[in-house]
C-alpha cells in the first residue's frame, strides 16, 4: 500500500476534460507496488508448500472483491472511503471507516519497524534479532525520526515507495528465489518436504488456520488504487484486466519467496520478523558469500524507512482533512505546522507507537509480539471494509443511476463473500495462533481485544460524542474536497 495513493484518495477525481489516460498494465503495476512485499514471507514460509494455498484462498475471497467494488465506488464517489461509507450509510459511519483507516497504521508502525530492527540486526549483529530492547530502541528512534523529516514537509517522500519496490523487494525478492534455487540444485534437501500430500495445511485446530489472517493485511490496501479506475481508456473491461495481472504479480511475489525461505531454514528456527535474513545468511553461506547479507539488510531497511515515511503522511492527512469539514476532532489534533503538515497528530500517534514499542522489552518472545501487533492491524482495518462492503450494496440499491464509470459483476455476491471473509478473518483473530508461543491465552486476548476494539471501535466513538460545532475548522476549498 503506499501513501502517494492513499493522498489520492482523498482527492476528487479529475474532470474528463483534465483526464490523463494510463494503460491497464501500468495500472497492474501500480497496484502490485502498492501490496506486494517480502515482510510477510517468513510468516508463511512456516507452512512450506502449504503457503500457495494460503496465499490463494484469501486472494479469491477477500483480494478480488476488495478490488473489484472499490472500484466501483471509486469510478462513482469522490473523497475516498469516508464519501463511500457516508454516502451508503451514515456520516458517523463514515468517521468510523476512515478513523479505522488511520488507527490501523498505529499497530502498522511497530510490526513495520520490528520488521526493520530485525533486519538491521542481521547487519550489525545477528543476536539483537532476538532482543526485544534492541527492537523497541529502534521502533522509537525510527518513528521519531520519520516524524521530524514528514513534519518539515519533505518533497519527494512519496517517490521512495516505488523506488522501494525495486529495491527492498523486486531484486531481494528474486536474488532470494534464484538462490534457493541454486541451493536445492547443489543436492541440499529442502528444509520444507515439497511433495503433493503437503499442498494442503495441516488442520490442527483454529489455532492452524490463525495465519490466514496475516495474509488479510498482506492484501490490504487494492481499495487505495482503486481511484485509477477513471484514469483508464475502457475502465469496464480494462480494469478487471489489470486486477487479475496483479492478482498474478502479487501472488508470484508473495509466494516464490516464501517457498524459498522454507527451502532453506527450518520451520521451528524460522523467526517471524527475521526470517528473510536468516534465509539469504544460510544461502550466502552455503555459497561462501556471507559477506552480502549486510548489504541486503541495508536494501530491506531502506525500503522499509521508506515505505513508512510516505505512510506517515498519508492516512493522517485523510483523517485531517474530514475532520476540519465535520468537527470529529478537537482543534489541537487539526493544527498545522509551517509546513502544512498535520504535526500534533504525528505526535500523538507517536506517543501511542512509543508505548506499544516499550511492549517489545519487557515480552520476552519477540516474534510473539509481532505477530500480536499483525493481528490487531489486521481486525482494526478490517473494520473498514465490512463498512465498505454494506455501503456499496446499499449505494447500488439506492442509487442505482448514479453515473460509474465501472460497474462490478454480481457486486451483492462479490460484497457478501467479501463480507463474510473480512468477518471470519476478524473473529479468527481472536484465537491464539501457535505462532503465539506458550503465553496466557487471556493475556492474548485481553490484547488483542482491547487493541482491536478499543481503538477501532471505542476511541472514535468517544470523538463522535465530544464533537462540537466550533471543531469545524475546514476552509471553503477543503469543505468542497471533503463533500
Amino acid at each position: 500500500m503506499s501513501a502517494e495513493a492513499e493522498n489520492q484518495a482523498t482527492q476528487p477525481p479529475k474532470s474528463a476534460r483534465a483526464v490523463s489516460y494510463i494503460s491497464w498494465v501500468a495500472l497492474a503495476l501500480m497496484t502490485t507496488s502498492s501490496v506486494a512485499s517480502l515482510r510477510p514471507s517468513p510468516t508463511m514460509a512456516v507452512y512450506g508448500l502449504a503457503s500457495i494455498f494460503l496465499y490463494i484462498v484469501p486472494a479469491i475471497v477477500f483480494l478480488l472483491p476488495t478490488a473489484l467494488v472499490s472500484a466501483e465506488l471509486a469510478s462513482g464517489w469522490n473523497g475516498g472511503v469516508y464519501n463511500w461509507v457516508s454516502q451508503g450509510l451514515s456520516k458517523p459511519m463514515g468517521f468510523l471507516a476512515v478513523w479505522c483507516q488511520f488507527a490501523m497504521t498505529i499497530f502498522y508502525y511497530p510490526s513495520l519497524l520490528g520488521f526493520v530492527a530485525s533486519t538491521l540486526a542481521y547487519v550489525i549483529n545477528p543476536d539483537l534479532a532476538s532482543s526485544g530492547l534492541w527492537t523497541a530502541i529502534v521502533i522509537m528512534v525510527c518513528y521519531w525520526a520519520g516524524v521530524w523529516v514528514s513534519s518539515r514537509g519533505t518533497k519527494g517522500v512519496a517517490g521512495l515507495a516505488s523506488g522501494g519496490l525495486i529495491i527492498g523487494t523486486l531484486i531481494p525478492g528474486a536474488l532470494l528465489v534464484i538462490l534457493g534455487i541454486a541451493f536445492l540444485g547443489q543436492g541440499n534437501e529442502s528444509a520444507a518436504p515439497m511433495t503433493a500430500d503437503h499442498l494442503l495445511p495441516t488442520w490442527a485446530g483454529l489455532s492452524s488456520l490463525v495465519l490466514i489472517v496475516n495474509n488479510f493485511l498482506s492484501y490490504s490496501g487494492m481499495e487505495m488504487n482503486a481511484v485509477h479506475v477513471s484514469s483508464l481508456r475502457k475502465p469496464g473491461k480494462e480494469f478487471p484486466r489489470a486486477m487479475f495481472l496483479a492478482m498474478g504479480l502479487v501472488l508470484l511475489i508473495f509466494i516464490l519467496p516464501a517457498l524459498a525461505i522454507s527451502w532453506i531454514v527450518p520451520a521451528d528456527e524460522l523467526s517471524l520478523t527475521a526470517g528473510v535474513m536468516q534465509a539469504f545468511d544460510a544461502v550466502f553461506a552455503a555459497f561462501d558469500s556471507q559477506w552480502l547479507t549486510p548489504i541486503l539488510g541495508v536494501m530491506l531497511v531502506a525500503a522499509s524507512l521508506g515505505g513508512m515515511l510516505t505512510w506517515l503522511a498519508g492516512p493522517s492527512r485523510g483523517l485531517l482533512l474530514i475532520s476540519r469539514t465535520e468537527g470529529y476532532l478537537p482543534p489541537y489534533l487539526q493544527k498545522l505546522n509551517k509546513h502544512g503538515v498535520q504535526q500534533n497528530i504525528l505526535v500523538v500517534q507517536g506517543l501511542v507507537t512509543t508505548v506499544i514499542a516499550l511492549a517489545y522489552a519487557f515480552i520476552p518472545d519477540v516474534s510473539s509480539v509481532y505477530w500480536i501487533f499483525s493481528v490487531i492491524t489486521t481486525q482494526v482495518y478490517l473494520i473498514m471494509y465490512l463498512l465498505m462492503f454494506v455501503a456499496a450494496v446499499r449505494l447500488r440499491r439506492n442509487q442505482p443511476d448514479h453515473p460509474r464509470g465501472y460497474k462490478a459483476p454480481m457486486l451483492t455476491a462479490l460484497c457478501g463473500v467479501g463480507f463474510a471473509a473480512s468477518l471470519a478473518a476478524l473473529l479468527i483473530g481472536f484465537v491464539p495462533s501457535s505462532q503465539f508461543g506458550g503465553g496466557s491465552v487471556w493475556a492474548y486476548l485481553a490484547i488483542v481485544a482491547g487493541g482491536a476494539l478499543g481503538l477501532g471501535l471505542l476511541v472514535p466513538y468517544l470523538f463522535y460524542r465530544a464533537r462540537k460545532p466550533s471543531w469545524k475548522t475546514a476552509t471553503a476549498d477543503e469543505a468542497e474536497v471533503a463533500a
